[in-house]
């Protein structure tokens, strides 16, 4: 082999039909083409470089919040932020852009259902899932009513049930 095909790592065999190959284009340029070897795995979208939802927990209680935010980053969440009144939720969504924001119902200042009807009214809002200690028969029409992609008692959180809300 000649030292300058040594050099461009081309011996007498050369890299022929491997994962990279050099190749003549028709203006005589030499090009390095890159492609996936006959043994590459093939992996589904949800893998370790998946994009994970970004989440912004809302609730006026410190444990539930960081329980809710350790189980999420568990199961594959993005947990962003965190607040503790409706007021500070909208400065959070407002700065973080989540794409979900999992709302407690029963807040200090601004209920859950103010700060859903107020984040609604936005453009391009995030996806908001209510919860709460109470069930949902507590809330009655204006549960339904709500701009919210779905209900969730906090004793029922989990990832798969959030993902089923929020798809």
């Amino acid at each position: 082999m000649s030292h300058a095909n040594h050099a461009r790592g081309r011996d007498a065999g050369g890299n022929r039909g491997g994962p990279q190959s050099l190749f003549r284009t028709r203006a005589g340029i030499r090009a390095r083409r890159t492609a996936a070897s006959h043994n590459a795995v093939d992996r589904g979208v949800c893998d370790d470089q998946r994009v994970r939802t970004t989440v912004l927990i809302v609730d006026d209680h410190q444990p539930f919040r960081e329980s809710a935010s350790a189980l999420l980053e568990s199961e594959g969440f993005a947990v962003v932020g965190a607040a503790a009144d409706g007021a500070a939720a909208l400065d959070a969504i407002e700065r973080l852009r989540p794409e979900v924001v999992l709302l407690d119902i029963q807040l200090p200042d601004l209920d859950g259902f103010a700060v859903a009807e107020r984040l609604a009214a936005a453009p391009d809002p995030p996806q908001v899932v209510l919860i709460s200690s109470r069930e949902a028969a507590a809330y009655g029409p204006r549960l339904t009513a709500a701009p919210a992609r779905g209900f969730l008692p906090k004793r029922e959180l989990s990832g798969a049930a959030l993902a089923a809300l929020v798809g």
